[in-house]
């Protein structure tokens, strides 16, 4: 767990009503106490072995019955190529999915990012058949204040609306509350993208509001984002409706499987 609370201040009542020294006479000013987002005066400790003394989140493989998230690297680079391409996932304007001939360049920044203490970005794998399905991050980092968004998710065609993503999402929110320690997580997606905020509305995430002309795309529009939450308060609600989400889709998907196989 994460603690961002001070030591408590002696308050013992023996203590001499002489001021200190060094005090400020009576009759002065108070001084300015810290703006609200300065940021705390001490580090708070790290989550235990989730975060490396340099204040990184540790790479860490995230595992389930149907994905698995590997941090990503170069050893990642064709099979991510091969995700992007199944439905030519760059051409879609409300995301920012590389296009194959940068995706090396993409994992660079990825690993740079992680360097600086600001991402980790994992490679999405299909459980069932070890393929590269696509890519996801716990970015904009803030240990001290206990929270993080997850962004930068993509997947190919033929794992969307599958038990991937919702999987995936699970095992990245049990990680950053259970894990972590966080106290919130945010979401951000495209004002147009009715799909993203539909999926993230699933996953048990607030609407808190849009953040107007947010982001330049890669085609120049200037584009408004809208942002989600869950709250530590708010995650064994949303825990439970991931889980039964997942157990519904794995359920539909044990079917079509079933009805498949007695054509």
């Amino acid at each position: 767990m994460i603690s961002i609370d001070g030591e408590p201040q002696d308050t013992d009542p023996r203590a001499t009503d002489a001021p200190p020294a060094n005090a400020p006479a009576a009759n002065a000013p108070a001084p300015d106490g810290p703006a609200d987002n300065d940021p705390p005066t001490e580090a708070p400790p790290a989550a235990g072995s989730a975060v490396d003394p340099g204040g990184r989140l540790r790479p860490v493989v995230l595992t389930g019955r149907h994905v698995r998230l590997e941090p990503l690297g170069h050893g990642h680079h064709d099979g991510l190529c091969e995700a992007v391409r199944d439905g030519e996932l760059w051409n879609l304007a409300v995301t920012l999915v590389p296009h194959p001939d940068d995706v090396a360049a993409f994992i660079d920044q990825a690993l740079a990012a992680h360097r600086e203490g600001q991402q980790l970005a994992f490679a999405t794998i299909d459980s069932a058949t070890g393929r590269v399905a696509g890519s996801t991050r716990l970015m904009a980092v803030n240990l001290p204040y206990r929270r993080l968004e997850i962004g930068f998710t993509f997947l190919g065609r033929s794992w969307q609306r599958t038990a991937v993503n919702t999987e995936a999402k699970l095992l990245m929110l049990t990680h950053a509350f259970e894990e972590l320690g966080l106290n919130r997580v945010e979401f951000l997606t495209d004002f147009r993208n009715s799909a993203s905020r539909a999926a993230i509305a699933r996953l048990g995430a607030t609407q808190e509001g849009v953040l107007r002309s947010h982001m330049v795309m890669r085609d120049g529009f200037v584009r408004d984002s809208v942002l989600f939450s869950i709250t530590a308060a708010e995650w064994p609600e949303s825990k439970r409706r991931l889980t039964a989400a997942l157990a519904a889709r794995a359920t539909s998907a044990g079917r079509a499987g079933e009805a498949e196989a007695a054509r």
